[in-house]
């Protein structure tokens, strides 16, 4: 029935939720009465029903659905009290039935303007809190009865002036007289000689007491009343449901590991009561799922800004109209605890020195105290008197908790036991270099064998009945394994600095001219774990995973994260053991013959992991290089033997513009010129033959590695 009520306006998970929250209360309720005899017709006013909450269900994700149930009588309402900043959400969510055949009527709520705007909207202004000279002038025209110095006067109101009134001593005062209407005559009164007042227009009466309650509310204005109203003869069950922000409810969880009795847990809910009304006997519901809920402003008064038309002053036009269109290394150490021979020593110094009569303790109350202080010398058992009050079941994708029953008062919060289930618990101690480098944490590895959804949330763990640590767990579905760290392994140490890298080439092949090797990188990390205890351990160590890397020649991980790679073992008692994790990524390289150095073509000819005919065709590659750049160097040797033949010639024709055309020297200088100018020409010819060569030896290599595939 729920279900179908809140098809159109709740999400399935979120009606499968409450509707299995709220079932058993509307089971519960008193069968329907048959209707009554029609009454006659009533007073003006609805009568005010209390209509209380009767189930709530919280989610973790920051909102709870409230449900009301009652009954109503005739042509009643009732009123709920919600916070300002909840009238969006009762907007947004609110979903009403009435169960015996009435209907649901208005549902009222006072306005948000301000309470300036709310005063002006009254007939009666009371805004600046005017005096009563100043109300009365408001009330102009209206009928009212005065009563003065024992005269009774009725009459309409003509308005209240300032009249100069003489006194025994002094100036004249200022006093206010009110001029009424009576029949034919006008009576003016002193306002400070009126005793009462009544208007006895009940209209401005009615707008009066309007203005007043509204200023009387905007006093108070974190709280807003939605007066409900239903129509319908006799009486009737009515239910009223809502969803508003409320605080998440959260968990909190005790580990209690024992050799002998293995693992319990123990789990809280911590729910807080913030609402305007109490929680007596509801059903209450924690539900651990998300599910999309937003705010939208649907309280605040909008208003659509116009236009202001101005009508031309020599035409009476108007506006044109238009047609409308259709329209998400210490252990923690235990709690000190006196113990009895502490206790009897206290004992006895305090009976010392009491009077005799009080000295003469009865046995029982000696054997009482021995008792006691045996008792505080056990650990205690703390799953002992502590049961789950909530049932669990899984409801699509969520997971829910049923509380019957729950009375909490407004504005009070409650822990509630909702596990008190045995689990299964291994201890442990984890390492992770990057966490501690030298020590293990004390941890423990549990298995949800609770078969119930654990939420996130803090876990004191108890160790043998003594506190060890506190942890944190993320949700746990039933049947999952989760890692728990608490506190500092001191008994054992882990040295993880030893590591190594490696390289080394594993193939290569040549396509078109570019050589492509594969290297293959090795990493080694040794982890040697000394356990100093006299126990055996048991050890897990968080490796971390780099991308591309893959595992080679060790041991398989236990389980593998997004970022860690889990390894675990035994450590002997006063023993040390070693892991060695060794890692390898295969990366490509290329390298183009053509223009890479002749060196490291020699080197990858020369490396042995390479294959034979891949050496052998890099061998012939760097001879042929080989040869080109003995032609180039040959060519680079013409150019520098021209330029420096080219720049003597330069001296050369200098000193001839100084020297006589006829003498000796002059003869001797261009003797020299003719020589050179042969040297130059011949040293041309073989550069040119020398670029012919290198062309060809050029194109030669290029051919070669162009028809190279080889590997």
């Amino acid at each position: 029935m729920f279900t179908h009520l809140l098809r159109t306006t709740r999400a399935m998970a979120l009606s499968a939720a409450i509707g299995t929250a709220i079932g058993a209360m509307a089971n519960a309720q008193t069968p329907a009465q048959p209707p009554q005899a029609p009454q006659p017709a009533a007073a003006a006013q609805p009568q005010q029903a209390d209509v209380p909450v009767r189930a709530v269900v919280l989610f973790s994700s920051g909102v709870g659905y409230f449900e009301h149930f009652g009954t109503v009588h005739g042509d009643g309402s009732t009123e709920l009290r919600f916070k300002t900043a909840q009238i969006n959400d009762i907007l947004k969510s609110l979903v009403l039935q009435d169960l015996d055949g009435g209907q649901v009527s208005t549902v009222t709520y006072p306005s948000q303007d301000p309470i300036s705007k709310i005063l002006k909207s009254f007939q009666v202004d009371i805004t600046n809190n005017p005096p009563l000279a100043d109300l009365l002038n408001q009330l102009r025209g209206a009928r009212l009865s005065v009563t003065a110095q024992a005269e009774k006067l009725t009459g309409t109101i003509l308005g209240v002036e300032t009249r100069r009134k003489p006194v025994e001593k002094g100036e004249p005062v200022q006093v206010a007289v009110l001029n009424l209407l009576t029949g034919a005559s006008i009576r003016s009164i002193e306002l400070e000689t009126i005793n009462s007042l009544v208007l006895e227009d009940p209209q401005l009466q009615e707008e009066l007491n309007k203005a007043l309650a509204a200023l009387a509310q905007a006093r108070d204005q974190d709280k807003k009343p939605v007066t409900i109203n239903f129509r319908g003869e006799g009486e009737r069950r009515v239910r009223i449901g809502y969803v508003v922000e409320t605080p998440i409810w959260k968990t909190s969880y005790r580990l209690i590991m024992d050799d002998q009795q293995g693992g319990k847990l123990q789990g809280w809910a911590i729910v807080e009561n913030q609402t305007d009304s109490d929680w007596n006997n509801v059903q209450l519901s924690l539900v651990s799922g998300r599910p999309i809920s937003f705010i939208m402003d649907l309280y605040q008064p909008l208003y659509v800004p116009r236009p202001v038309v101005e009508p031309e002053l020599w035409a009476s036009l108007r506006p044109p109209t238009h047609e409308g269109a259709i329209a998400q290394d210490k252990r923690a150490e235990p709690l000190a605890v006196a113990g009895a021979p502490a206790r009897r020593a206290r004992g006895g110094a305090v009976g010392a020195g009491q009077p005799p009569a009080a000295a003469a303790a009865p046995q029982l109350a000696l054997e009482s105290a021995d008792r006691t202080a045996e008792q505080l010398g056990r650990p205690m058992d703390v799953m002992a008197s502590v049961q789950s009050v909530a049932s669990a079941a899984q409801i699509g994708e969520l997971f829910q908790y049923t509380v019957g029953n729950v009375t909490l008062p407004r504005q009070k919060s409650a822990m509630l036991p909702i596990i008190a289930d045995n689990i299964e618990v291994e201890r442990v101690s984890i390492y992770n270099s990057s966490v501690l480098p030298r020590h293990p944490l004390n941890g423990a590895r549990i298995r949800n064998t609770t078969d119930k959804h654990l939420l996130q949330g803090p876990i004191t763990v108890l160790d043998a009945g003594n506190y060890a640590g506190d942890a944190r767990i993320e949700n746990l579905p039933p049947g999952q394994e989760r890692l728990l760290s608490y506190g500092i392994d001191l008994q054992m140490l882990v040295d993880s600095t030893q590591n190594r890298s490696e390289t080394a080439i594993l193939t290569g092949k040549i396509v078109k001219g570019v050589l492509y090797l594969s290297r293959r990188h090795l990493a080694t990390q040794e982890y040697l774990a000394n356990n100093k205890s006299d126990r055996d351990k048991t050890l897990i160590i968080e490796h971390p995973i780099r991308q591309g890397w893959k595992l080679v020649d060790t041991e398989k991980p236990i389980e593998t994260t997004q970022t860690l790679y889990r390894f675990k073992g035994t450590v002997g008692a006063g023993k040390a053991s070693k892991l060695v994790v060794k890692e390898e990524i295969v990366q490509g390289e290329t390298i183009a013959i053509l223009p890479a150095e002749i060196e490291q073509l020699l080197f990858y000819a020369r490396n042995g992991q390479i294959p034979k005919e891949v050496r052998d065709a890099i061998g012939k590659a760097v001879e042929l290089k080989q040869a080109l750049a003995e032609t180039e160097r040959q060519i680079a040797e013409h150019e520098q033997r021209i330029n420096a033949i080219t720049q003597e010639q330069g001296r050369i024709r200098e000193n001839m513009k100084t020297v006589d055309r006829n003498s000796q020297y002059y003869n001797r200088l261009l003797t020299k010129l003719n020589e050179q100018e042969s040297q130059i020409e011949k040293l041309q010819s073989e550069r040119e033959q020398l670029e012919q060569k290198r062309n060809a030896q050029r194109k030669e290599l290029e051919d070669y590695l162009a028809g190279l595939d080889i590997g």
